[in-house]
């Protein structure tokens, strides 16, 4: 009985004090899967024959139905983002009515700029072909791609992020992460035609700059040198910049803010760069050997 009482107190106090910390903290209870409705209905909107309404055969249903995904897009925004705005230090204390106001101009502004994120996702699709010839079809890279649909996430999350919109942004590219193992944080800037080749591990910090026309493979990491000042570090340049036709294979760590890597340079795998790269360089590990020994155990094997 003295142990159930002990328990009894115990269970009392974290209830206590986590109710304190509830009444302490503004919270939104954001609705991720709303958010994830809108990347859905996002692709539904910009690629309406291979996720749209198979059944629609007219032109003009099919205007009709992309406004629909677009009226959705719009309420979802709004709704959302009226509540991430309650992280925003501009609005955290403004009442609910002045955060609607704000959302619905974020999320008009969002709608304009979806042309040119379907703009640029055409050339990253053109990209994806033109470098994999495994590809068979556009519609396969568009369908089953981890790449091209961590790259989708983020030209969307992008956006947003340019909006100052708290949250969502990182939400959207934290649920690519889970379903491809590429994550890309949304203050990324990635011109046209990007193309992520199998992509497994891929890790681009938030003020990386890729210019077009550049490949990546599995597991390359754009970073930063150091985290150790925290907060301190908040706005300020501390992932590399690769400029156009630039090609990054499988397992590269290129590191730090003032780190660029030179057009046209081609970076070998496991390759590890702290310091810029001259033009049209190609960079690789040198004196890499293979030492091929007997195996004794093997039973092929004779003395």
């Amino acid at each position: 009985m003295e142990l159930d009482h002990k328990i009894e107190r115990i269970v009392q106090h974290i209830i206590d004090d986590v109710h304190q910390n509830y009444k302490d903290k503004h919270t939104s209870q954001l609705d991720t899967q709303e958010i994830v409705e809108i990347i859905e209905n996002a692709q539904q909107a910009l690629f309406p024959a291979l996720f749209g309404d198979r059944e629609i055969i007219s032109d003009f249903a099919n205007k009709y139905e992309i406004g629909g995904h677009i009226e959705k897009i719009y309420s979802l925004l709004v709704y959302e983002t009226t509540r991430a705005l309650l992280y925003h230090p501009k609005y955290a204390k403004s009442p609910k009515f002045a955060r609607k106001e704000k959302a619905k101009q974020i999320a008009l502004q969002f709608i304009d700029q979806l042309p040119k994120i379907h703009e640029y996702l055409k050339t990253d699709i053109q990209a994806a072909f033109d470098g994999d010839p495994a590809a068979t079809s556009f519609d396969e890279i568009v369908y089953s791609y981890p790449g091209f649909y961590a790259i989708f996430v983020n030209r969307i999350a992008h956006e947003l992020y340019l909006l100052d919109v708290p949250l969502i942004p990182r939400i959207m590219t934290e649920q690519a992460h889970s379903k491809t193992g590429i994550d890309i944080h949304p203050g990324v800037t990635i011109g046209k035609y990007f193309f992520i080749d199998h992509g497994t591990g891929v890790v681009i910090g938030e003020t990386t700059v890729i210019g077009q026309h550049v490949k990546i493979y599995q597991g390359v990491t754009l970073g930063g040198l150091s985290t150790r000042d925290g907060q301190k570090l908040r706005g300020v340049k501390r992932h590399p910049t690769i400029k156009d036709n630039v090609t990054i294979y499988s397992n590269a760590s290129i590191l730090g803010g003032e780190t660029v890597i030179g057009e046209g340079c081609v970076i070998s795998g496991n390759c590890f760069i702290t310091h810029s790269i001259p033009d049209h360089m190609r960079v690789a590990n040198q004196s890499l050997e293979l030492v091929l020994k007997p195996d004794k155990n093997n039973s092929c094997y004779e003395i």
